[in-house]
Order: C-alpha cells, then structure tokens, then sequence
C-alpha cells in the first residue's frame, strides 16, 4: 500500500535530520580552512618568549612543533592546545601534515597559525618540498583540534622565578592534555580544605598575591567545547616550603 504524500514528506524529513544530526556529532573531526605562516627570524623551534609563559619550554614542547595563533589564543584559554594542521597544495603537501602545540600569540597575512620552520617544514611530503614550502612563506590549510598526548609526561607546574614566597605565587601549566581548555584554577590547603581560587595572569601563567599556607591541593576545571566540565585533583601536591623556579610533577594525566 502507497504511503500519503504528507506522510513521505515525514518520512524524508526525519532521514535528513537523523542525517544532519549524525553530521554534528563527528563535526569536531572536521576541517577549517585557513592560513599559516613561521617565524622567519627563529631558529627551527618555536620562541622562548611566546605569549603563552612557557619560557624555554614554549620553545621544546612536542619536539619543537609549535605555533602561535590569532583567534585560537582565547586570550590565553588556547595555550597547550593541539592541532593537526596540513597544507593543501597537492604538489608539496601530505596527508598527515603536523600536530602543533600553541605557545604564543601572533598573526599575519590573515593567518590563524604562525608555526615554528620545523612544523612549517614537517607539512610537507619530503625535505625538498619542505625547503618549497618554506620559500613560499605563507600557505593555504586546513586544520582541526586534536587531543594532546605526552606518554611519558604528567601534566606538570613550574613556579615562576618572579614567585616570592609566601606573598606571591606564580606558576605556568606544562604538559597540558586531552582535548579540553583549562579553564579555572584553585589552591587547597590541604589541611582545612580552604581553596583559593586563582588569576589568569597570561597565557597560561596562574597568580595570586595571597597563596594558601601550608601543603598545597591543586584543583583544575577541564572544560570542553560541549559544555563538559571536570575538576581535575592531582595525586601530588605542593609542599608547603614552595619556592621559585621549582617544578612539581601533578602525578595525573588526562585523557
């Protein structure tokens, strides 16, 4: 028996928006157009002093694959993210391309990345059409966010030489993972669970001109594109008798 015409009607319109529903759920495996530029003046790593505060570290991270970004920044929500940029001329370019580390805030010729030469180069299907891509400058791509993974690391904290203790702390997030920003950050005391919660200062770089005393609980909020908010409790925790430049291993990673 032939259905109704309004009834087909029901029947194409539930299909298109299982189809578009189906769509929107894989959506954060798709692919943004854009463009990317390197630092022409940088050795083949990223910079030391990017925007981020990893110093040094900013520089190293992910082997030397980094990059700064414009509006992927967030005002410094966007430091530690991971994404896997590739090119798209063909004749240069491969499939995989790079996954980056941000570590610094920057733009160019409208331009969402500005890569360190390693990663610029890394795009590229073999060394010669590396050193073709480089004398290009800037290059259309295409990227989308990806989890970062460091195997062998603990998401880590290193206090800033600026920190002076017991007045003020200061300290810069490494090895962040996952696929989520972090979005907020607290110290406990571990003793009366008392928990301060903490400034942005930059970057990645959280302050406060009044730490807690005693033995340090840290609490990060992991925050996802969806909505999804976690608190994050290291296993370790910072000893009371803290001091600039010191760096602790959190214990914890995240998926």
């Amino acid at each position: 028996m032939a259905l109704p015409p309004h009834s087909l009607l029901l029947v194409f319109a539930s299909f298109f928006l299982m189809q578009s529903l189906a769509y929107a759920a894989t959506c954060s495996d798709c692919f943004t157009h854009s463009r990317a530029a390197y630092y022409p003046n940088s050795d083949e790593l990223g910079t030391e002093t990017g925007q981020c505060g990893y110093g040094s570290f900013g520089a190293t991270i992910n082997d030397g694959d980094v990059s700064a970004a414009s509006d992927l920044y967030r005002d410094g929500v966007g430091c530690g993210a991971c994404y896997q940029v590739r090119c798209t001329n063909s004749n240069y370019c491969s499939d995989k391309g790079v996954t980056v580390v941000i570590t610094d805030h920057g733009s160019g010729d409208r331009t969402d990345f500005i890569m360190s030469k390693r990663a610029f180069g890394r795009m590229a299907q073999t060394t010669d059409a590396a050193a073709s891509l480089l004398a290009l400058g800037v290059v259309d791509i295409e990227y989308r966010r990806v989890s970062c993974s460091y195997p062998s690391k603990n998401i880590t904290i290193k206090i800033d030489e600026n920190s002076n203790f017991p007045y003020y702390m200061a300290f810069v997030i490494w090895y962040q993972q996952g696929m989520k920003d972090i979005t907020a950050v607290q110290l406990c005391e571990t003793q009366n669970f008392v928990c301060k919660l903490l400034d942005r200062s930059y970057g990645s770089v959280w302050t406060t001109n009044s730490p807690p005393s005693g033995t340090l609980s840290l609490r990060m909020l992991f925050s996802g594109d969806d909505g999804d908010e976690t608190w994050v409790v290291p296993i370790n925790n910072i000893p009371e008798n803290w001091k600039a430049a010191d760096i602790f291993d959190t214990g914890v990673q995240v998926n």
